[in-house]
C-alpha cells in the first residue's frame, strides 16, 4: 500500500542550503505545508502561462521584508500584480528616503519611548521624525500637477513610484523600494482599503487644501477584476500568493465572485493559491479561512484544490523561505508590465460584460 511520502530524516549539516532544507528537512505539520508551498509555487505557478498576484498585511515591510523579499520577487518576474495595505507600502519608503529603522527588545517601556519620540513596532523601532519626514515627501510629491486628478490606486502608486525611484537613485541606490520596482517593471500595485495608511491620510489633509487627487475605488475593482479575467481567458491560469489575509486578501479573490456572481460571465476560480497566516479558521474571519472554504464563494477553482496551499506559520518566518528558494529553482521570467495593458484589459471585460447583457435583453 502507498502511505505517501517516507519520513526519511537525515541530520541537519553546517552547509545545508535553503532548498535542501526546504526539500529534504521540512518534513511535517506546518513545516510541510511550507515546503508544498515552496513546490507549488515553483514547478506550477511561476509557469509562463500564469498570472501572479501577491498580497501583504501585517507589518512586513518594517521589517525589512520589502527589499528583502519582495523586491527580488517583483524583479526576478516572478509577481504580476499586487495587493498591499497602505501601511506596507508607506513604511516601506522610509529606507528609500535615507531614514533609519532599529531592532530593539519587545519589552521595554512604552511611556519612555513616547517621551523620547520614539514610536515602536513590536521589536522595531524608529524616532518619530521618521514619520513626519515621509508624510513631508509624500506632501510635496501628491502635490504635483500631475496628480490632480482621479485615479485607480494602481495609477498612483506607479506615479508615486517614479519620484521613490528618482529618490533612491540620488542616495546612491542603496535601497529599492517595492513601488520603485514595481514602477519598473510595470508591475500594478493597488491598496484596497486606500484611506487606511499614512498615504491615504496625506491625500485627505491634502483636499481639505484645493486638492484634486481622488482615489477612484471602483476602477481599482473593476482593473483587479479585468487582470484575473484576462488571465484566464487568454489560454492562461491565475494564482494567488497571499502573505497575512485581511482586506488585501478578500480584494485579490473577490475577482473571481465579481466575475462570476456580479458580471454573470462563466469562470471557475484562481487556479493556484498560497497562504501564509497565523490566524485561525474556527473564528470565522477570512485571514484565516481555507482554500476549500473560499471554494464555496467561487474564488478558487473546485477542480483545483490539490493546488491550494494553507500554512500556519508567521509571514517573516515564510517570506525569506519562500522567497529564497523560488530565485534558486525557478528561472526568471519576462514581466508581463500589467500596468501598461490595464485599459486593454478593462475594456475586454467590459466587452464580454456589455455582451452579456444584450444577450439577457
Amino acid at each position: 500500500m502507498n502511505y505517501g511520502r517516507k519520513l526519511d530524516p537525515r541530520p541537519l549539516r553546517a552547509d545545508v542550503t535553503v532548498t535542501e532544507l526546504v526539500d529534504d528537512f521540512l518534513l511535517a505539520y506546518n513545516a510541510a505545508r511550507l515546503r508544498e508551498a515552496c513546490h507549488l509555487l515553483v514547478q506550477k505557478m511561476l509557469r509562463p502561462e500564469v498570472t501572479v498576484g501577491l498580497t501583504l498585511s501585517g507589518a512586513l515591510t518594517p521589517a525589512g521584508l520589502g527589499y528583502a523579499a519582495v523586491v527580488p520577487l517583483i524583479e526576478s518576474g516572478f509577481i504580476d500584480w499586487i495587493v498591499s495595505t497602505g501601511a506596507n507600502l508607506y513604511h516601506d519608503l522610509h529606507r528609500s528616503l535615507g531614514f533609519e529603522l532599529y531592532q530593539t527588545n519587545p519589552f521595554v517601556d512604552d511611556v519612555a519611548l513616547r517621551e523620547q519620540k520614539i514610536i515602536r513596532i513590536y521589536d522595531i523601532v524608529f524616532h518619530q521624525d521618521v514619520l513626519l519626514k515621509s508624510d513631508a515627501f509624500l506632501y510635496r510629491v501628491l502635490s504635483a500637477d500631475e496628480f490632480q486628478q482621479r485615479m485607480g490606486t494602481a495609477e498612483l502608486h506607479y506615479r508615486l513610484g517614479r519620484y521613490v525611484a528618482e529618490r533612491e537613485q540620488l542616495l546612491g541606490g542603496r535601497y529599492r523600494s517595492i513601488l520603485s520596482a514595481a514602477y519598473k517593471a510595470a508591475v500594478p500595485v493597488y491598496t484596497s482599503s486606500p484611506g487606511d495608511s499614512t498615504i491615504g491620510m496625506n491625500i485627505a489633509a491634502l483636499r481639505m487644501v484645493g486638492c484634486k487627487l481622488a482615489i477612484d475605488v471602483e476602477l481599482d475593482v473593476n482593473e483587479t477584476t479585468a487582470i484575473v479575467y484576462h488571465a484566464k481567458t487568454t489560454g492562461g491560469r491565475s494564482g494567488l500568493l497571499i502573505f497575512g489575509g485581511g482586506s488585501p486578501k478578500n480584494f485579490a479573490l473577490q475577482t473571481e465572485p465579481q466575475i462570476q456572481e456580479v458580471l454573470g460571465l462563466d469562470e471557475k476560480g484562481h487556479d493556484y493559491f498560497i497562504q501564509v497566516t497565523d490566524a485561525r479558521p474556527d473564528t470565522g474571519g477570512l485571514s484565516g479561512a481555507t482554500p476549500s472554504e473560499a471554494i464555496t464563494w467561487g474564488k478558487v477553482d473546485p477542480e483545483q484544490l490539490p493546488d491550494t496551499i494553507a500554512c500556519y506559520l508567521d509571514s517573516t518566518v515564510a517570506m525569506p523561505i519562500i522567497t529564497a528558494y523560488a530565485l534558486a529553482r525557478a528561472e526568471p521570467r519576462p514581466h508581463k508590465r500589467l500596468y501598461e495593458r490595464r485599459a486593454e484589459m478593462l475594456e475586454a471585460l467590459s466587452r464580454s460584460y456589455k455582451g452579456k447583457i444584450l444577450d439577457k435583453s
